[in-house]
Parts: structure tokens; C-alpha cells; sequence
């Protein structure tokens, strides 16, 4: 194995922390990719890594990318949902990759719904 010189630990630094930086903090958009055990048998890591690749090829650092584990709807996944401040959630089933750029570049970036993925809109209320 190669010796790692100190300009490649800065790379490494810096990368790891441009990635991280998406999973922390207050931002206008919250991306959450729902990654259970159905979910990710679905594919729901691919898409993680086409949000992830869309944020960074579109430069933004206003979104926060998060994961949670299974909603109860395996049937539906993979679910991705996008909460935009001051609007409500939008929950989106059967994502795909090709769904989750267009759901970003779409929703996320322009703020169009992307209806015809649409599984929910709103949060949940306990009563």
C-alpha cells in the first residue's frame, strides 16, 4: 500500500466533510431517503447515491440529506421524502434512480411536485 501524503489526507478531509456537511444543520430543503431493510433490498441505495451526486453536481449546500428506516409501507419502496421549509412534506414511492434526479431536479431545485410519484403529502398526526 502507497504512503498517504498529507495533501491526500487533506482531500480526504475535505470530502468527507462536504458529504457529511449534507447530513447535519438547518437547511432550506430536507431530503429523506427511507433505507429499512425493504427499503434498501428495493434500491434505495442507489438512489441515496444519485441525491447525493445530483447535490453535488449542482453545487447547492442548502440541502440536508437524511436517512430513517422502515415506514411500514414496504410495498411502496423505495420512499424518499422532500420537506421544503414552510411546505408541507412530500412523500415519494417507488423511487428509482431516474426518479430521484428528476424528483431533485424538479422539486427540490424548482419547486414543482412531481405528481404522478406522489404516494403522500403532509406529515402523520398522532392522535
Amino acid at each position: 500500500m502507497a504512503k498517504l501524503k498529507i495533501e491526500d489526507l487533506k482531500k480526504i478531509k475535505e470530502r468527507i466533510h462536504a458529504e457529511t456537511a449534507l447530513r447535519d444543520g438547518s437547511n432550506r430543503v430536507k431530503v429523506t431517503v427511507h433505507m429499512g431493510t425493504c427499503g434498501i433490498a428495493s434500491g434505495a441505495k442507489e438512489v441515496m447515491d444519485i441525491l447525493m451526486s445530483e447535490i453535488e453536481a449542482a453545487a447547492v449546500s442548502d440541502i440536508s440529506v437524511t436517512t430513517s428506516g422502515c415506514m411500514g409501507l414496504c410495498s411502496r419502496e423505495p420512499l424518499v421524502t422532500v420537506e421544503i421549509l414552510g411546505q408541507e412534506p412530500i412523500k415519494y414511492e417507488y423511487v428509482n434512480p431516474n426518479k430521484m434526479r428528476q424528483i431533485f431536479k424538479r422539486h427540490v431545485l424548482e419547486g414543482e411536485i412531481q405528481t404522478p410519484f406522489v404516494l403522500a403529502r403532509g406529515a402523520e398526526v398522532v392522535k
